[in-house]
């Protein structure tokens, strides 16, 4: 199974190092690795994440996840995106910021760090709902129940989290937003509209895939109940076919809605993805800025991560360890706030990196002793009876 779910990235990846050798030699190769390395070690809880999304979609959406969903994330976010970017901020086309790319690769880098602010933004609030609608919400299982419990009941609270992620905004806009560090100035303004447009589309995006998914439960449901009533009237010799017809005609419907329902939460997923790979792209320059060393090098990372959420769904990662989810959300609400932070400051991605794995460090250990708690617990109560009878 493992060699079945990474043989691609297996595959990517020593086709990339080779082309990467034979076009830019020893140093190039290098850059490459280096930077699939900066690419899994600062997008895990990514991984997490999406494998908590991907697994309520079927396998032929799961196909599309690792076959074109690494295509918009390789080509769309790792090259494609800062050329759009920088010629949205330098007025020009998009031939022009490609040639920009390619011939003056200073300019290029000075542009795309320019626009760090309404990235860091758009990225950062995106990524900080997702975290407040977690931890908002109230759930059977909790990891820190001392913390979690108390901000459950505030998220009872309609709209809670958009009022919070909208404070962090203005926060921000006001505070290291008003002196940063890419591109200098004041970028108030700019911070805050990224903010709201970043707000938005997760309000757009999530709540169209999670009306498609709640509708799709409630049809499911509502097809449930009329095969049971089909087989109770086919028991009494009525109208069983009649209404076989009709449970054909609401199956039929279903899987329609779960073929809406999935692409919304696919388009969901590859929002998510893009989010994470903000900070991701803008580190990278630290290494090259040459756009197709970074994006060859990102491309082989994401696409370990795409394999990676395709291993947990398929292996019930998530089921076996319950407490995963919760440290890859308190990792994004970190990276949430690492982003706003850098409008201003400069954060090494290695600390970024590292505050991702040991939140998830964390929440996997805590799991394993539930694990074995529950476990042990099971055994002593099957132990007990027999020691009873004995008696």
């Amino acid at each position: 199974m493992l060699l079945k779910t990474f043989g691609w990235s297996f595959a990517v990846t020593v086709i990339g190092l080779a082309l990467a050798g034979v076009l830019w030699g020893w140093k190039g190769l290098a850059i490459v690795g280096i930077l699939s390395i900066l690419e899994i070690s600062l997008s895990f809880d990514n991984a997490v994440i999406n494998a908590g999304i991907l697994r309520k979609m079927n396998a032929f959406w799961q196909k599309i996840f690792l076959t074109f969903g690494i295509l918009i994330a390789v080509f769309g976010m790792r090259l494609v995106f800062p050329v759009i970017i920088v010629a949205i901020t330098a007025k020009m086309s998009p031939v022009e910021a490609v040639n920009l790319a390619i011939n003056d690769k200073d300019r290029y880098e000075h542009l795309v760090t320019a626009a760090h602010p309404a990235i860091a933004a758009f990225g950062g609030i995106f990524l900080l709902m997702i975290f407040l609608d977690f931890i908002f919400e109230e759930r059977d299982i909790k990891w820190l129940g001392w913390l979690e419990k108390p901000l459950a009941k505030l998220g009872k609270l309609e709209t809670f989290s958009i009022v919070v992620a909208l404070v962090a905004l203005l926060i921000a806009a006001t505070t290291v937003a008003t002196d940063v560090a890419h591109g200098g100035g004041d970028k108030t303004a700019t911070v805050l509209l990224a903010g709201v447009a970043g707000l938005v589309t997760y309000l757009i995006v999530g709540g169209i895939s999670g009306y498609f998914e709640d509708k799709l439960e409630e049809d499911e449901e509502d097809d449930e109940d009329e095969t049971a009533g089909a087989e109770g009237q086919g028991e009494d010799g009525g109208e069983a076919k009649g209404s076989s017809g009709a449970r054909g005609s609401t199956g039929a419907s279903v899987a329609g809605l779960a073929g809406k329902a999935a692409f919304f939460m696919f388009l969901y997923l590859e929002v998510i993805d893009a989010s994470f790979s903000f900070d991701g792209v803008i580190g990278a320059f630290a290494i090259t800025n040459d756009i197709f060393e970074m994006a060859l090098g990102l491309g082989i990372g994401a696409m370990y991560i795409r394999s990676l959420t395709v291993f947990l769904v398929r292996r019930g990662t998530l089921d076996d360890y319950v407490y995963l989810e919760h440290g890859a959300h308190y990792a994004i609400g970190a990276l949430a706030v690492i982003l706003l932070a850098t409008i201003k400051y400069e954060i090494n991605e290695v600390i970024t990196g590292l505050v991702g794995v040991v939140l998830i460090g964390a929440s996997y250990w805590s799991s394993v002793v539930r694990n074995r708690r529950e476990a042990a617990a099971g055994e002593g109560a099957e132990a007990k009876p027999e020691v009873t009878s004995g008696v």
